[in-house]
C-alpha cells in the first residue's frame, strides 16, 4: 500500500460524508500549483494549466520512487476560486472566474523538489504552461464544507445557503473558495460525480 494518501490520511478534508454544510478544522498543507482565469470548460489556458500540474505531479512522484523515497498517491485536482463579485458562482458566470488549481503534497515535499521537478518535466514535456506551476503552502484554518454530489452546475443552491449558515453563527466569508474534485468528469455521470466545497470563515464580528 502506498505510503501516503490524502484520501486516507486526511478523511475529513478528503471523504467527507455531509451534504449540508458543516465545519472542519484544516491544516497546513503543501500543493504545486498554477494559476488562471476564465470559464474552466471552455478556456484552453485552464486544460493547458491542468495538463501541466499533472504533468509535474507524477514528476516529482516517480523522482521520489527513484531516490528510494516513500511511495505516494497523486491527490485529486483541487481548486481555489474567486472574482471581483461572489455572485458569479451562484449564477455560474465561468468566464468572469479566477482560479488557481491544486495537487496536494505529502508533508516531505518541499519547494526545491517542485522546482527540480517543473524543470524536468518542462524538459521532458515541453508543455510551455509547466512554467507557470509553483509550490504552495495554504492554511485554511476554521471552514464550512460539504460533499456536493451532482453535476457541477448543480452547486448553485448549496452556496446560496451557505451565508444563511455562516450568519447563523455568527461567521463571514474569509478566503477562497475551495473546490475538490474526487470524481472524474470524462469517466463518471454528471449526476454521480462528488465534489468537496469548502469556505474558510472567521467571526463576523
Amino acid at each position: 500500500m502506498p505510503g501516503y494518501d490524502p484520501k486516507r490520511e486526511l478523511k475529513a478534508l478528503y471523504a467527507p460524508k455531509n451534504t449540508d454544510w458543516a465545519f472542519v478544522d484544516v491544516p497546513e498543507q503543501r500543493f504545486i500549483a498554477i494559476d488562471g482565469s476564465g470559464d474552466p470548460n471552455t478556456s484552453p489556458e485552464y486544460a493547458r494549466a491542468v495538463q501541466a500540474l499533472y504533468a509535474v505531479a507524477y514528476t516529482i512522484k516517480f523522482a521520489v520512487r527513484r531516490a528510494g523515497g516513500e511511495e505516494f498517491v497523486v491527490g485529486p485536482l483541487e481548486g481555489l476560486w474567486w472574482a471581483d463579485d461572489y455572485g458569479v458562482f451562484t449564477r455560474r458566470e465561468k468566464d468572469a472566474w479566477h482560479w488557481t488549481m491544486l495537487i496536494s503534497q505529502p508533508p516531505w515535499v518541499g519547494e526545491d523538489l517542485v522546482e527540480q521537478a517543473r524543470q524536468d518535466a518542462l524538459a521532458k514535456k515541453q508543455l510551455p504552461a509547466i512554467g507557470g506551476v509553483r509550490f504552495h503552502t495554504l492554511h485554511e484554518g476554521r471552514c464550512a464544507q460539504l460533499l456536493h454530489i451532482g453535476p457541477y452546475d448543480d452547486e448553485g443552491p448549496a452556496l446560496a445557503r451557505l451565508g444563511d449558515h455562516l450568519a447563523a453563527h455568527g461567521l463571514r466569508h474569509s478566503g477562497l473558495h475551495h473546490e475538490i474534485y474526487l470524481g472524474d468528469p470524462r469517466r463518471a455521470a454528471p449526476e454521480k460525480l462528488r465534489t468537496v466545497l469548502r469556505q474558510p470563515v472567521a467571526p463576523s464580528a
